[in-house]
């Protein structure tokens, strides 16, 4: 197995995506291909003594797009940014992955040009898996798209329930459409519209609407969404997570002897707890729908979050998500992006 990095993209970048990769490479079966400007990349990895040995290599790409580039348009005129190349490494068939944790918009973008999306998608989607109390719920889109059709929301939940089963080995997962109550009849029209289409759907397991407390206690296993609704859900919980954890850390700290002799005891589980909520220990999303597997993740990555995302890499392609998703659209009557069936 062999992964392509955008060594360039993200606010920390290339110094933290190498150390990632250089982290990555020693826990994980596979190869790794840094893409970027070869001698800042190599002026990081000499820090490392025998980087040749951990099977990583580069190939250089001259230009970066920038976070405040407008998508399309970079991808169309850097024909060598970082991004743009490591895409193309997938699309030739030289790697089975890739990762960016540069502009979002560059990464889909790229996928989609290059790529292109699978027969039968009419958009892909980010599925970006969260933490709860029974374990990870999917929740998609969380991004891609600001705009969907109550089609897209569907190929969404087909690809989310896959992805699910395939890489978190949840058996006949369980799928909610983001809603503001339980009632088949509540929501707006796109909502009502994705609920009688879900309905009708052989190859998921939809169990009715999800609100937004659903989420965080895990009462689904996919949770779908347009990007715009996704990606508010998503920013919000890591904000509500880095706030409990730094309102524990005062409480603690202002409540005397006796709160920080309690806390000194219940830092094993306060550790557990800390992880779970750490957004970096899964580092990067799928972009479910196009042909070729597309790792996404955050802008502030830091290496053990660029590990953690060549590990849904790694599993990605060890799950064969792409060929399930494919066989389940040639099985399932689904709609295609123009209402016609696939």
């Amino acid at each position: 197995m062999k992964i392509a990095v955008d060594a360039m993209g993200g606010d920390y970048a290339p110094l933290e995506i190498v150390f990632g990769v250089v982290r990555a490479a020693k826990k994980y079966d596979c190869e790794i291909v840094l893409v970027g400007d070869e001698p800042a990349i190599r002026k990081v990895l000499e820090r490392e003594p025998d980087w040749e040995k951990l099977g990583i290599s580069i190939v250089h790409a001259s230009e970066v797009i920038g976070m405040d580039e407008h998508p399309a348009d970079a991808v169309r005129t850097k024909k060598d940014a970082s991004v743009v190349v490591a895409t193309r490494l997938v699309k030739d068939g030289k790697c089975d992955a890739v990762l960016s944790a540069g502009s979002t918009g560059a990464a889909v973008t790229a996928a989609q040009l290059i790529l292109r999306r699978i027969k039968g998608i009419g958009r892909p989607t980010i599925a970006t898996p969260m933490p709860t109390p029974k374990g990870v719920t999917l929740l998609l889109d969380s991004g891609a798209n600001v705009d969907s059709k109550p089609v897209h929301l569907v190929q969404s939940g087909l690809m989310g329930s896959l992805y699910a089963q395939y890489v978190f080995g949840v058996e006949a997962p369980r799928v909610g459409l983001l809603n503001i109550g339980e009632e088949e009849t509540k929501g707006n029209e796109q909502a009502k519209a994705t609920y009688q289409l879900l309905k009708n759907m052989h190859t998921i397991r939809f169990t009715g609407n999800a609100e937004g407390r659903d989420v965080p206690k895990g009462n689904f296993d996919v949770v779908i969404c347009d990007g715009f609704v996704g990606n508010v859900v998503l920013k919000f919980a890591e904000g509500l997570a880095k706030t409990i954890l730094k309102l524990i850390k005062e409480a603690v700290k202002n409540g005397g002897l006796l709160a920080k002799l309690g806390a000194l005891l219940l830092m094993p589980t306060l550790k557990k707890l800390g992880k779970r909520l750490d957004v970096t220990e899964y580092g990067g999303a799928p972009l479910l729908g196009v042909n070729g597997c597309v790792i996404i993740s955050h802008g502030s990555s830091n290496a053990k979050s660029i590990c953690s995302a060549i590990g849904v890499a790694v599993d990605y392609v060890k799950g064969d998500v792409l060929a399930h998703i494919r066989d389940s659209l040639a099985k399932e009557e689904i709609l295609t992006n123009d209402g016609e069936k696939n």
